[in-house]
């Protein structure tokens, strides 16, 4: 018998590390690289919080070293609960909490428990890669619904309506939004609220950047606006409280009907089983996380919106580009006016890496709805940004000559 591999993973795509290959290439012949393409904030000025570190370091010695509960050991589920009621706003059960290994793992566990073969879901256009990759892994159809620029990128009611069919199982919202860095106002998120609820269908909803915004009270978790409709919330410790590479996520399901939550909980666990359990001793340093100090929150935002304020004034001056600002997370998502110069947005990306030694990920990467853009970071310190905003800026002006 022939050695043969699955053919389930031909389709899987993740733009935004598929080019760091071609980076590093680059980086040998021509010299240092500035990398945009990847939202992970301790590759720059940003660390972990010292007592959610020396919480790790206790949680060891102190032999938190086993295997934990597959759900999550109970303290953890605990202290989500009380972020979700404390910062969102939403009456969660700790025992409808499930903890991921990072919210990676979150979607994964999403896909497999409501995504047949056949089945559809509908997803925002554009969209953060992973949804697509573990939608069609389960044999499902990744449906776009649009995103309308000009508006800030909201949704567009009417083409999620359109789009909904017997064979939807899910509408996922993203918000804040990767990779636009949009916030949905409460009155679109109770519009999806309630087209889920004509069709009983329910609400899935990232919210892993939920404490990074940058005008006070205009996101509002999807969760706190349900009335009829389970929403299984998606969140994190990776961006707002500086944790990304100790890979810590959870899923919770509020089902104001109580008829579904508890199969939704079920199927979750048993993938949770599967799977044997996350981190036991990162899982005691997220409790301190949640429940210790939150200083860092306010001094991380302060330094975001100082350079995303920068990076969008740069971009506004730079020919070829437009953008529209970002009310949260850390991303730009900048249109690329091709005008003849560019066989496509991921050849814009391709020709900047190779002539200018500046990473962007090719928007098209996000799906639907995000072709003819990029997106970038503006992590960086200042200084950074500005070196890779004059290479931006010279390549745009002499592509645009």
């Amino acid at each position: 018998m022939p050695f043969k591999l699955s053919n389930r993973l031909e389709p899987l795509k993740y733009a935004i590390r598929d080019l760091v290959p071609i980076a590093k290439e680059v980086e040998k012949e021509s010299g240092r690289v500035i990398y945009l393409n990847i939202g992970d904030p301790l590759k720059f000025d940003f660390d972990t919080p010292q007592h959610i570190k020396d919480a790790l370091s206790k949680a060891v010695e102190d032999r938190w070293n086993f295997y934990s509960p597959s759900e999550g050991i109970q303290d953890l589920r605990e202290a989500i609960a009380y972020k979700e009621r404390t910062f969102n706003n939403v009456q969660v059960n700790p025992s409808h909490v499930i903890v991921t290994a990072g919210v990676s793992e979150a979607i994964n566990f999403v896909a497999a428990a409501l995504i047949d073969a056949g089945d559809e879901a509908l997803i925002p256009g554009p969209a953060y890669a992973p949804y697509v990759n573990f939608i069609q892994l389960y044999g499902g159809k990744p449906v776009h619904y649009r995103c309308i620029e000009s508006e800030g990128w909201k949704p567009d009611l009417n083409d999620i309506k359109t789009k909904i069919n017997e064979r939807t199982r899910f509408i996922l919202i993203i918000n804040p939004n990767n990779p636009t860095g949009a916030i949905y106002d409460e009155h679109v998120v109770k519009e999806i609220l309630d087209l889920a609820a004509t069709y009983e269908i329910p609400v899935v909803s990232d919210e892993i950047y939920d404490r990074i915004v940058y005008t006070e009270g205009v996101f509002k978790s999807t969760a706190s606006l349900t009335k009829d409709v389970p929403v299984i919330g998606l969140n994190g410790f990776s961006k707002v409280y500086l944790m990304t590479g100790w890979r810590l996520g959870y899923i919770y399901v509020k089902d104001p009907t109580e008829k579904y939550v508890d199969n939704i909980v079920s199927h979750l666990n048993k993938l949770a089983r599967a799977r044997l359990s996350t981190c036991t001793p990162v899982q005691k340093a997220g409790v301190v996380a949640l429940r210790g100090s939150q200083r860092h929150v306010k001094e991380m935002i302060e330094k975001l919106r100082e350079r995303r304020d920068y990076s969008c004034k740069r971009i506004d001056e730079i020919p070829g580009l437009s953008v529209v600002k970002p009310e949260g997370a850390f991303y730009l998502f900048p249109k690329i006016d091709l005008n003849g110069k560019f066989k496509s947005d991921k050849d814009f990306a391709l020709s900047l890496l190779y002539e200018e030694q500046v990473l962007v990920v090719h928007g098209s990467g996000f799906g639907e709805g995000g072709e003819n853009h990029f997106r970038s970071i503006f992590l960086p310190p200042i200084e950074i940004l500005e070196e890779a905003f004059d290479r931006i800026e010279r390549f745009c002006r002499k592509k645009s000559a």
